[in-house]
């Protein structure tokens, strides 16, 4: 019972630290534009964890549209030559840099804010993803380059520690090709 009550409080943290993360305030959608590299990938997921030893670097091309969503199209080339992609539309909210979507191919409602950015440099990415009635937190840390400083890797770490996410889900992705455009 103890050790229910233990994992009980510390999901409910989780929670409501993630209900409380907001967007980065002076947040610019027209610079979120272009190509991104997934350089760190945190969450408590159970495919997550039982993955996460092959996943590698991929890349996300960022759109914004006319009325102000976010067109998201993520590549990663596979171990088999094989290119895995999947695309969002992401509608926006009131609150600029917070959106919303589906994903069709995963069958959840997704809540993404970008919290950090820096818009020549890097993005740190919190979204809450909920599948009946389940949430789980993901945080992506994308850079326009395939590097990016140890300061802004541990800032991700901290960040996703912060977020409820165990250490040892936290994991930075080698680089890999790109796929060829689509």
């Amino acid at each position: 019972m103890n050790l229910l009550l233990t994992v009980l409080g510390a999901v409910l943290c989780s929670f409501m630290v993630s209900s409380e993360v907001m967007p980065q305030g002076d947040f610019n959608l027209q610079a979120m534009a272009g190509k991104w590299y997934l350089i760190g990938f945190a969450t408590n997921a159970q495919w997550f964890v039982n993955r996460k030893a092959s996943m590698k670097m991929g890349t996300t091309m960022l759109a914004p549209t006319a009325d102000g969503d976010l067109d998201m199209s993520y590549s990663s080339l596979s171990a088999d030559g094989s290119c895995w992609r999947m695309n969002n539309l992401a509608k926006k909210t009131d609150v600029p840099g917070k959106f919303t979507y589906t994903s069709e191919r995963w069958g959840n409602e997704n809540d993404m804010r970008i919290v950090d950015v820096k818009y020549d440099e890097y993005a740190l990415a919190h979204t809450i993803k909920t599948k009946k009635g389940d949430p789980t937190v993901v945080n992506k840390l994308y850079g326009r380059g395939e590097d990016l400083s140890a300061d802004l890797l541990e800032k991700f770490r901290q960040f996703s520690l912060e977020s409820g996410i165990l250490p040892e889900n936290i994991a930075f992705l080698p680089k890999n090709a790109e796929c060829p455009p689509a």
